[in-house]
């Protein structure tokens, strides 16, 4: 990694369709995380979902930072779309892929989704998510928890 990629703690980069780090629960993290998601998903052609992705890894990034206090993982995997979907999700269609995106914190409690009101600095971070990607959701892990998301790659 070169300096311009922050501290990574832990790191499993580009091994065919899976990327994950691990970052330490610092300010910089979110940077960190956002650059090297917009990197890899350039290395993987996937510069439509790049924005999107960077995005919602900042919102999930910075929620983790907000309320742990142990390492922050991201992970990455590109891999086919579902045969059939549970139920039809937005923007979905005409896809033939999807990205799983994951980010796992110490942190047990899972994500409470909430409305912010209009002067509120923050609380739109799982209504973002929620709002772009295909599905999302949360899982408890062996220490903490892991809120991910699917976004559709187009054909």
């Amino acid at each position: 990694m070169g300096s311009s990629a922050g501290e990574v703690i832990g790191v499993k980069d580009g091994e065919g369709d899976c990327a994950e780090w691990v970052f330490p629960a610092a300010p910089d993290a979110v940077r960190t995380a956002r650059s090297l998601v917009r990197r890899t998903l350039g290395e993987w052609r996937l510069d439509s979902v790049g924005d999107i992705a960077a995005l919602l890894v900042s919102e999930l990034v910075t929620n983790a930072l907000r309320h742990a206090t142990g390492p922050i993982g991201v992970r990455l995997v590109r891999g086919p779309a579902p045969a059939a979907p549970a139920a039809p999700a937005a923007g979905g269609d005409g896809a033939d892929g999807v990205l799983l995106v994951e980010v796992s914190d110490p942190l047990p409690d899972p994500p409470r989704e909430r409305v912010a009101r209009p002067d509120d600095e923050d609380g739109r971070g799982l209504q973002l998510v929620a709002s772009a990607a295909r599905r999302w959701g949360t899982r408890p892990g062996e220490a903490g928890k892991t809120v991910w998301f699917e976004l559709a790659l187009p054909r």
